[in-house]
């Protein structure tokens, strides 16, 4: 335990820490490669790939479902959200990309448990492809060290 007057450093150690994963199906070429970067990290940081689930689920709007299942198994110590969402020519993606976060959002409330957010929002497929690799290698260190920051908490 850290001395009660330091701020607490960031605990990227991720042995026998486990790890839920929810997938997007939509733009999935770009889902996987999140998933794929996200995963990589996870196990560089020390998490056993026997302790990382992966989820799919056909869209954005449908991860938090999945998240609040496996929050309330409570058999995980972070979740990671992982979606594509490109804007298009209507108000669709507003919606989306609003509820999607809400829902991740009420889910990590009601539940206390890290959801990291590797939904990207993006204008097009470029922009996507260019967060993809990032994103997904900082969802999984925002997954361990939340989970790390919040057990040192409690």
């Amino acid at each position: 335990m850290q001395s009660n007057n330091a701020p607490l450093a960031p605990l990227l150690n991720g042995k026998d820490l486990r790890i839920g994963i929810v997938q997007a199906r939509f733009n999935e070429p770009l889902t996987a490669q999140l998933v794929q970067s996200c995963k990589a990290e996870l196990l560089a940081l020390g998490v056993a790939d026997k302790r990382i689930k992966l989820v799919t689920v056909p869209g954005a709007l449908e991860i938090a479902v999945v998240l609040d299942a496996m929050a309330a198994s409570e058999r995980y110590d972070a979740l990671v959200a992982i979606g594509c969402i490109i804007r298009g020519e209507t108000y669709h993606f507003e919606v989306v990309a609003n509820e999607s976060a809400a829902g991740l959002t009420r889910v990590s409330l009601d539940h206390h448990i890290a959801i990291a957010n590797a939904i990207l929002t993006v204008e097009n497929v470029a922009q996507a492809s260019v967060r993809a690799e990032e994103k997904g290698r900082g969802a999984a260190r925002v997954a361990v060290e939340m989970a790390n920051l919040r057990d040192e908490l409690l």
